[in-house]
């Protein structure tokens, strides 16, 4: 499969788990549902490592390791602003972040894409800001609400550019690994600030649904990092916001704001330019 298919797959079940993971999130507890969402995706990648088990060298384990701890800290960290913050400055803020990291770590590392591509990938980062909710006015906006969404999104950054650094002859085994310091991050952090973290009520174990999708996402995610460049993979897998306003749209008829159907017409664009300039 193409880094372009396997990075809208990661997308589209990118912007499911966050859809699922919200509605549980106004239910119960926050870190409840991250803890049984990370475990059950956690699960799922060890099961898939399981069928084409790899002892790859120490250099790729310590990525998967580093990448595990920017997906924790990305989570602890997104709670923690929407919580404090604005979600219409955080969520944008963070999800730019997290688009803009592996395209810069892509570029610096060697990644030459095609004028075309390299356009979409230019589209896509506007794309990210608005239809995460960017465009608002920003009037009153204090600046712990920037950090939080700024620190968010830098941590989901370091995830894809670390896993983007993990060759396919690695197989899913370093992947693994960093599902599981994912996992050890967030209980740790929730340790730390007292957060109810175990999983005891229905609402919270029905995070195992979202992790699930996470856990898909993460896998498309590393072989599509492994099938074509960070910097097209990053971008690409980086606009599951869409897929969550939609679902937003369709299922809880919420209204997207003319912002956003901007932020979702330049997306679409973005996909065509990226898929056209890849093939090129």
């Amino acid at each position: 499969m193409s880094v372009v298919l396997l990075s809208l797959c990661a997308a589209v079940a990118y912007g499911l788990s966050d859809f699922v993971g919200g509605m549980l999130t106004r239910r119960t507890s926050a870190w409840a549902v991250a803890t049984a969402s990370q475990v059950a995706a956690t699960i799922l990648v060890i099961a898939f490592a399981s069928f084409t088990p790899t002892w790859p060298p120490i250099n790729t384990l310590i990525w998967g390791a580093f990448g595990g701890v920017g997906s924790g800290a990305g989570n602890v960290l997104i709670y923690r602003g929407l919580g404090a913050g604005r979600m219409t400055v955080v969520a944008p803020v963070s999800a730019l972040a997290a688009a803009a990291l592996p395209v810069v770590v892509g570029i610096l590392g060697g990644d030459r894409p095609g004028v075309l591509a390299l356009v979409g990938v230019a589209t896509a980062l506007p794309a990210v800001w608005l239809v995460s909710g960017g465009g608002v006015s920003l009037k009153g906006t204090n600046l712990r609400e920037v950090v939080n969404g700024l620190a968010a999104g830098l941590g989901f950054g370091v995830q894809f550019s670390a896993l983007g650094q993990i060759p396919a002859s690695a197989g899913l085994t370093p992947l693994a690994l960093s599902q599981i310091v994912s996992v050890t991050t967030i209980v740790v952090a929730a340790l730390v600030v007292g957060g109810a973290w175990l999983p005891r009520e229905r609402y919270s174990r029905l995070g195992v649904i979202a992790g699930l999708l996470a856990g898909i996402a993460t896998i498309a995610f590393q072989w599509a990092t492994q099938a074509g460049m960070l910097t097209i993979a990053g971008v690409l897998a980086s606009l599951y916001p869409a897929v969550t306003v939609v679902l937003a749209a369709v299922g809880l008829r919420e209204t997207i704001r003319g912002i956003q159907g901007v932020g979702l017409a330049l997306a679409a664009a973005a996909i065509l330019l990226i898929a056209v300039g890849v093939r090129q």
